[in-house]
């Protein structure tokens, strides 16, 4: 690794050992309020989030930290430190937003009521992303007292919306409307994963992200069973027998071109993810994901990072709760989610799905493929000669305490392509989260020493991005 400055370390983690007591205080307050996103009830509790959160940057000494609103959406939080002239500009995205959560799901504590319990904190939106994104705001407090610097050694930018877990519905048009935010020499994207506590790997893309509904009829209404059985069409036999041929038997999607515009990746990535500890035992304990499959002649790590996929998440038809009618249903939905490589285009995908959808669906019924573009989300990766992405390596070891830094990617999708082009920046991707921190299921928690490691790994990060030869680069 170029660079490191081992003196450093010491007194920074120090530092953020003496402090991650606060920190933690710090999010539990934060925690409580339910951001809920998409729910017209939490709505005030989205203004408090990002009040709350305002606060707590110009208390850290940001000039400028303030409330931009979104008309029919939730307020996002932007706030400025610009005073290192001739350094770069860095804008680092997260949001405040979480998903909903019931209270009777959750084992170890209700879901807006945190609690510290053996090295983690409990609670909806500690990992995903409030605990990300206070990893930022704790780790320009490291970096100013551990270099006694009266700014960062960066022009520093955050904005953190509050609608990401909707896919940013208003992100473009906010970027639209404040030019000041699109103006930056790179970007940091806070709302990943790492991929293993003890073993930091640096994130170089993640995949895109396109969602559809698809609503198949048969009859007019639903229908006595005993009238009409064996003539009538069922949309829910249709619908399974049309989900059943979304994947061949080698594992692959059978979208008409799905995979015309993929390309396997470089070796050179390839061999770095070979390199991560990988057992699917430990998986299986981790996650609770169950077996490994998908798609044949890929390891476990490509298939999750590299290749495409086509997943069903939902398939609802008569009736799902109280006792059966005994009645054919008149129509079943499912909602797909298919996740895309940065070699492929949502829109192009989207065509796919439709044509795949009109040459096999059958003739005895209607349906109604919905594919919102507008909340799509291309896939991204970083550069891998990009400066920026050698300063946060060098600073993940220095933060993890770690004699070397893996490679590795994101499963999920992100604004990451939309930031990209409406600033012309690159973006490097940093999270203090883990696949068994349960993101959007019950039970989500945060491991306290990883926000550690994240507030030391930023700490390091604006160091040494301030320096020649590892500045940010555009790309």
């Amino acid at each position: 690794m170029s660079g490191r400055a081992q003196g450093e370390r010491p007194e920074l983690h120090a530092w953020v050992s003496e402090h991650l007591d606060d920190l933690v205080q710090h999010l539990i307050g934060w925690v409580r309020l339910r951001s809920v996103a998409g729910m017209p009830e939490h709505q005030a509790d989205l203004q408090r989030s990002a009040n709350w959160l305002a606060g707590v940057l110009r208390d850290t000494g940001f000039p400028r930290a303030e409330i931009w609103e979104v008309e029919g959406g939730a307020p996002a939080v932007y706030a400025e430190w610009c005073e290192a002239p001739g350094a770069p500009t860095v804008l680092v995205y997260s949001h405040h937003d979480v998903r909903a959560a019931k209270d009777d799901t959750w084992g170890q504590v209700p879901p807006f009521e945190p609690a510290l319990r053996d090295g983690r904190l409990w609670g909806r939106g500690t990992s995903d992303a409030k605990g990300q994104v206070l990893a930022h705001v704790w780790g320009v407090r490291a970096h100013l007292a551990t270099t006694g610097r009266p700014a960062p050694a960066v022009n520093l930018k955050l904005l953190v919306e509050g609608e990401e877990e909707q896919t940013s519905p208003h992100l473009a048009g906010l970027l639209d409307a404040h030019p000041e935010a699109r103006q930056a020499d790179l970007v940091v994207l806070s709302d990943t994963m790492l991929w293993r506590a003890d073993a930091p790997a640096v994130c170089v893309g993640l995949r895109g992200s396109l969602n559809a509904s698809l609503e198949v009829r048969g009859p007019g209404r639903d229908i006595h069973s005993g009238a009409v059985s064996g003539i009538a069409p069922n949309p829910v036999v249709e619908l399974v027998r049309l989900l059943a041929q979304l994947h061949d038997e080698d594992g692959r999607v059978t979208l008409p071109g799905f995979y015309d515009d993929v390309v396997p990746g470089d070796e050179a990535e390839r061999a770095a993810l070979r390199e991560l500890p990988w057992d699917e035992d430990e998986w299986r304990e981790r996650t609770q994901a169950g077996p490994v499959g998908g798609e044949h002649g890929w390891t476990p790590l490509e298939r999750l990072w590299l290749r495409p996929t086509a997943e069903v998440l939902a398939l609802v038809a008569g009736d799902v709760s109280g006792p059966s009618r005994g009645a054919i249903p008149s129509k079943a939905e499912a909602s797909l989610s298919i996740r895309t490589v940065p070699e492929q285009r949502v829109a192009v995908v989207a065509e796919q799905l439709r044509t795949w959808v009109a040459e096999r669906i059958g003739d005895r019924v209607e349906y109604t493929l919905d594919i919102p573009l507008e909340g799509a989300q291309e896939a991204y990766r970083t550069p891998a000669d990009l400066p920026a992405l050698a300063a946060l390596r060098d600073a993940m070891a220095d933060g993890f305490s770690a004699p070397r830094v893996g490679q590795m990617r994101n499963a999920g999708g992100s604004p990451a392509s939309l930031l990209h082009d409406v600033t012309g920046a690159p973006v490097v991707f940093f999270g203090t989260g883990l696949p068994e921190d349960h993101w959007h299921d019950s039970d989500e928690s945060v491991r306290v020493d990883l926000l550690h490691a994240g507030v030391a790994t930023l700490a390091s990060f604006w160091t040494r991005l301030s320096r020649p030869g590892e500045a940010a680069s555009s790309g």
